[in-house]
């Protein structure tokens, strides 16, 4: 059950609450249960609901409808980029740039799940809905008041076998048809009522014991819950899949390794590129946008030789259908681990005076990429907005000091854009790594299979950066320098402002044309997942979940903190 801790209370509880950072972990470690065992109790039947406040009244069935017609209504946060453009903007400016400085914590929301927290929340017509960690074999979805951060009700859910790379994490809910949809580490899809908490129904969508993993927010679309695999580390084959709102079944899966060519031999049935965050939607074109990540193994192609399609790509699907429409390979043949896994954001662009269609993905390399999504066509890269050093370099039994590194560049962290001021804000790392080779292994199913190392180069560069980029130009308009490497996600609004957490702890308003910081505030563990914006009876809200990160080492913690203008 979460607690929601009054403001008159907040500052002394967190001020005892910072903490220092620990060292930084490889991205590579495996926490992984045995590929054989028998699946914890609860993985198959299901979860438990409790209820923990009033029965919720409000109208909690979210359409299609009401999704695309999002960026003319700023009250609620329908889907995890709170539009179909996964664009991450809010309309609301009651807070805006002069006023930030008095914005204050009107809850802390603990939810009792400790651990590396990345989840974005979803509201509806005043209702939370937030996914937990997995903790002790267990990770929730809770419904909670928007305004006060008080419980409604929470399903419970126990894992059964799941093998995870980078923390137990997920990434949030999607809600549709009077439902809430959430993934499980172990492979499931679960959609309970909105209303009062109960399952509906259960899915299985792939089999943990060979590496698959969820971690993603769904996305909803007409009929469909549509998702996608994590779990690149692992030989496994990635996909996306659409299933039906009302009774789980699968409609379509799309394979993300093309076996037709460019895989040498039968590598295409173990070639990798899952799909870790959101797609996106051009309802208009029907087309269903995402970004694919690393072949496998990751580091060593000696036996995948090709371009490995349709790794490293921005990859564009019929919606209805899940026939490919059309693709761009960001990296051919990665022996980086450069894949693409932040959210791909659609927004109009310029080319040659005209007015363009165009998708954007914070890449790895340190560019962000922008193509016609019409053609999937390369429009412009960006100026690099993180260092770059020996970039494509082949790894050597000696080893090879690159940047970026294996984490980006960008890694997960959806950015957000801005429609006034044309600009894509973008989370990036600085962590100057060694790449080494070594012998190329087969693919054992349930084994992880990362074909080399990369390490941390001790006392190397470490930190971070907050970039906004022209996507008319590719020109960085500011770039502010962190002191750690950032991870979690930014929220632009139309009161001139950019949100964003550091791993430190503060969560900061940057001015959105200047980025001047404005505002900051320290919650006592990592900020490292994306705020959102939202309204609840006129007032206007910045929530965002505050609880560490595995990868990094930030401090754990397990809240969600809500802030308002002070009365």
């Amino acid at each position: 059950m979460t607690k929601s801790i009054p403001s008159s209370r907040l500052s002394r509880r967190l001020r005892s609450a910072v903490l220092p950072a620990a060292a930084l972990l490889c991205l590579g470690m495996a926490h992984t249960a045995l590929a054989g065992a028998t699946e914890a109790a609860g993985s198959e039947t299901g979860g438990k609901t409790e209820v923990a406040g009033k029965t919720i009244t409000a109208n909690v069935n979210v359409t299609s409808g009401m999704i695309e017609t999002a960026p003319k209504s700023g009250a609620n946060w329908l889907v995890t980029g709170r539009d179909y453009d996964n664009s991450r903007f809010s309309p609301l400016k009651q807070i805006n740039a002069g006023n930030v400085a008095h914005l204050t914590p009107v809850a802390i929301a603990q939810t009792g799940f400790t651990a590396s927290f990345e989840t974005t929340p979803i509201v509806v017509n005043g209702i939370m809905y937030l996914t937990t960690p997995m903790v002790n074999d267990k990770q929730a979805l809770i419904a909670m008041n928007a305004a006060t951060g008080a419980t409604l009700w929470t399903y419970t859910y126990t894992d059964g076998t799941n093998q995870i790379c980078c923390g137990p994490v997920n990434r949030g809910a999607a809600a549709a048809d009077g439902k809430v949809f959430m993934l499980t580490l172990d492979d499931k899809l679960i959609a309970v009522d909105a209303a009062t908490g109960k399952q509906a129904w259960m899915s299985t969508v792939a089999d943990p014991r060979y590496g698959y993993s969820e971690t993603m927010a769904p996305t909803v679309y007409k009929n469909m819950v549509i998702i996608g695999s994590a779990g690149g580390e692992w030989p496994i084959r990635g996909f996306v899949a659409a299933y039906d709102v009302k009774t789980g079944k699968k409609i379509w899966q799309f394979n993300t390794t093309n076996k037709e060519k460019s895989w040498a031999g039968d590598s295409w049935k173990t070639g990798g590129g899952t799909v870790w965050t959101t797609p996106t939607v051009d309802a208009k074109r029907g087309l269903l946008i995402f970004a694919t990540g690393n072949p496998n193994p990751d580091l060593n192609g000696a036996s995948r030789l090709g371009d490995n399609l349709y790794t490293d790509s921005i990859v564009a699907l019929h919606v209805d259908t899940g026939k490919l429409a059309w693709y761009y390979q960001e990296v051919k043949h990665d022996v980086w681990d450069y894949d693409a896994v932040s959210n791909v954001l659609l927004f109009d662009t310029k080319v040659n005076g005209k007015t363009v269609p165009a998708a954007g993905e914070a890449g790895k390399t340190a560019w962000f990429y922008i193509v016609n999504r019409e053609t999937g066509q390369l429009i412009r890269k960006s100026e690099p907005f993180d260092k770059q050093k020996n970039m494509f370099a082949q790894p050597t039994l000696a080893g090879v000091q690159m940047l970026p590194g294996a984490n980006g560049g960008a890694e997960w962290s959806p950015p957000a854009f801005s429609p006034l001021t044309h600009e894509v804000y973008v989370l990036g790392m600085n962590q100057l790594m060694t790449f080494t080779n070594e012998k190329s292994s087969p693919a054992i199913p349930g084994q992880i299979r990362l074909g080399s190392t990369f390490k941390n180069v001790p006392h190397g560069v470490q930190d971070g950066t907050l970039t906004a980029i022209n996507v008319d130009t590719g020109k960085i308009a500011w770039n502010d320098h962190m002191p750690q490497p950032m991870m979690g996600g930014a929220l632009a609004t139309a009161g001139n402002l950019v949100f964003t957490g550091e791993g430190n702890g503060w969560f900061d308003a940057m001015d959105a044309k200047t980025g001047k910081r404005l505002w900051r505030f320290n919650l006592g563990a990592g900020v490292n997942a994306p705020p959102i914006a939202y309204s609840v009876a006129g007032r206007e809200y910045i929530a965002v979940a505050a609880g560490g990160n595995f990868q990094l080492s930030y401090p754990y913690g397990d809240t969600v903190a809500i802030f308002a203008l002070s009365k």
